[in-house]
């Protein structure tokens, strides 16, 4: 029979190379779904992995789009390596958009016109502390209660998104807004300011990449950050040096809420520029498939978060030009991180024949 056997030494090049092998194999199975429901698979691959590249506005849109993923995936990356496993990031990014939102609405109705260098990162701000505190009281049920943070982290999603439609269709919703559930539009001076001219891409982008360095220097190269690796990687280790598991699961839930506030804060501040009850897409959920593509690594993230908002663009341009269904890009989603759980296997095992013992005992007769 078949078994699974560790390999002695996972070879580096496999273990570097498997997210592009992975997408090479994804691509092959998409074009064989294609196939499969009458789609001519070279105009399909074309539609999903190349037209979002063809132009300025189109790569503009797919970083647009990848912002928010790298920030929340970074966040998500402290607390996996810390073996805390958050998954409730949607709901911490939707309450950054309520408290950034807040923040904008408050500003905006009080006719108070700040500068920008005050008022945008007043509005960041915000939601970050929105973000934060939805990710305390999941440390704080953990903490407390032995509560398990994957479902409380999970079911406090649906409560943020009932918390965002109670003050859209409440006290939040624009009175001049011919009833449509959504709150005022933000002053001028609270938008983020664009990175390109006539594109939606804004400033958001560059304090990704800005958080993507900083999130490495404090993994790799400071001592919190070795006493967090540590404590996910090896828990007897990490009580034997005297490391602390609870100061470990404040840390990153709190850092991890903070980020995916943030992401919600540039979210409503840059192409929404108000909070309606449609902001819940799905990228807290999409960061996790970030997180694992790009190796936990945040340099890796910042291409993964890329990959995963080029395959988000190129569904929605298959569902408009080919007819293809809305969930094609989930599929795509769902079918990468198969495959690079699968190359990740046998990157590290191997399959060996090894003789049942019937067979082994009828050699021996």
């Amino acid at each position: 029979m078949l078994k699974l056997e560790a390999r002695a030494a996972p070879s580096q090049l496999m273990t570097v190379a498997s997210p592009l092998l992975a997408l090479l194999l994804t691509a092959l199975v998409a074009a064989i779904i294609l196939a499969g429901i009458g789609q001519d698979p070279l105009a399909g691959l074309r539609v999903l992995f190349i037209e979002p590249l063809t132009g300025r506005r189109q790569i503009s849109e797919v970083l647009l789009k990848a912002t928010p993923l790298i920030v929340i995936a970074l966040g998500l990356a402290v607390c996996y390596r810390a073996n805390v496993w958050n998954i409730g990031a949607e709901g911490q990014f939707l309450l950054g958009c309520v408290g950034a939102g807040g923040m904008a609405i408050w500003l905006t109705t009080q006719g108070i016109v700040l500068p920008k260098v005050v008022g945008i990162p007043l509005v960041l701000l915000a939601g970050m502390l929105g973000g934060l505190l939805w990710a305390a009281l999941v440390a704080l049920l953990r903490d407390r209660f032995n509560a398990n943070e994957i479902l409380v982290s999970l079911m406090l999603v649906y409560v943020a998104q009932q918390v965002v439609n109670a003050l859209v269709f409440g006290p939040w919703k624009d009175p001049q807004g011919f009833n449509m559930p959504q709150s005022v539009g933000f002053h001028a001076s609270l938008h983020l300011p664009p990175l390109l001219e006539r594109t939606r891409l804004h400033i958001g982008f560059v304090i990704a990449l800005v958080l993507a360095l900083v999130v490495t220097l404090f993994l790799f190269r400071s001592f919190r950050g070795f006493q967090l690796q540590v404590g996910g990687l090896a828990p007897a280790a990490a009580r034997y040096a005297g490391f602390s598991a609870r100061s470990a699961l404040w840390t990153a839930l709190l850092l991890s809420g903070a980020l995916a506030g943030l992401a919600g804060a540039m979210e409503v501040a840059g192409p929404t520029r108000q909070v309606t009850p449609y902001l819940s897409t799905g990228l807290g959920f999409t960061a996790i498939i970030v997180c694992f593509v790009g190796r936990l690594n945040p340099l890796g993230i910042v291409a993964a978060g890329v990959l995963l908002s080029l395959m988000l663009i190129g569904g929605e341009l298959a569902q408009s030009r080919l007819g293809l269904p809305n969930a094609m890009a989930s599929v795509l989603q769902g079918l990468l991180l198969l495959i690079l759980l699968a190359c990740d296997t046998f990157i590290h095992q191997r399959l060996r024949w090894v003789p049942s013992r019937k067979s082994s005992n009828k050699a021996v007769a």
